[in-house]
């Protein structure tokens, strides 16, 4: 077995996801860099240090999810960390500015085969990635799971009307957050009886690919609160929601 402790982050090739592989490879682990291409993935590894591995991993795809699986446990024996940072934004043509991607996600009239391909990324591939990682993350002395949500998928936040941002939460991408809560929660209830901690981090408006570079917050300050989940002791807690300035209402 692998003497260091090991780490699965998904769609860590670039952006938020790749900044928390290497905040993790600073903590001392060996971090499996998650990539949709391998070539990017190696790519990516090698940013991240000389102990960071790079797998093919497609969170939409069961095969590439068992193969990842598979050559973690064959390669490396363990995984003590598995961060579900993969997720999309929107399934519509690459380039379209944020009002039209939102106008497009008005419930009333957005593709239900937008809406389907968003939640098989944000909301099924997280589900099927944690339940194939599982029987490794079991053998953990400390298990971890971090699944990148929003803010803009609580309920509590959007219901209030006061709240300046509500007119953007649609039918496609924020819901998508909701049901990826709701997920949360439910693994974190399961296995609260094992030494597995399960909870959901905002990373904030981050400036990534995801929003075409508009947010405001830097990839390093994206990642504090993932990468702090990750990390918690046995006295950390399971089943929250939190950004880096704390608990978010669910």
């Amino acid at each position: 077995m692998h003497n260091q402790p090991v780490a699965l982050v998904t769609g860590a090739n670039k952006g938020i996801g790749l900044q928390i592989a290497k905040d993790l490879a600073a903590h001392g682990f060996t971090v499996v860099v998650g990539a949709r291409h391998l070539a990017n993935g190696e790519t990516a590894a090698k940013s991240v240090g000389a102990e960071a591995h790079a797998v093919q991993l497609d969170v939409t795809n069961p095969a590439s999810i068992a193969a990842a699986a598979d050559r973690i446990r064959s390669e490396l024996g363990r995984l003590d960390v598995l961060v579900n940072n993969a997720g999309i934004s929107h399934a519509g043509a690459p380039g379209r500015p944020l009002e039209e991607i939102a106008n497009s996600g008005r419930p009333s009239v957005a593709s239900l085969n937008e809406m389907r391909a968003v939640f098989e990324t944000n909301v099924f591939g997280v589900v099927a990635v944690t339940q194939a990682m599982l029987p490794l993350l079991r053998e953990a002395p400390a298990g971890r799971i971090v699944n990148l949500s929003s803010a803009s998928g609580s309920l509590t936040v959007n219901a209030d009307p006061s709240f300046a941002h509500r007119s953007v939460f649609g039918g496609v991408y924020s819901p998508s957050k909701t049901a990826l809560n709701a997920i949360t929660l439910a693994f974190a209830i399961e296995l609260e009886s094992t030494r597995i901690k399960v909870n959901a981090a905002c990373p904030g408006f981050t400036g990534t690919d995801l929003n075409h570079f508009a947010g405001t917050r830097t990839v390093q300050e994206a990642a504090r609160e993932p990468v702090r989940l990750a990390l918690l002791d046995e006295r950390g807690p399971t089943g929250t929601f939190s950004n880096e300035d704390g608990p978010l209402p669910w």
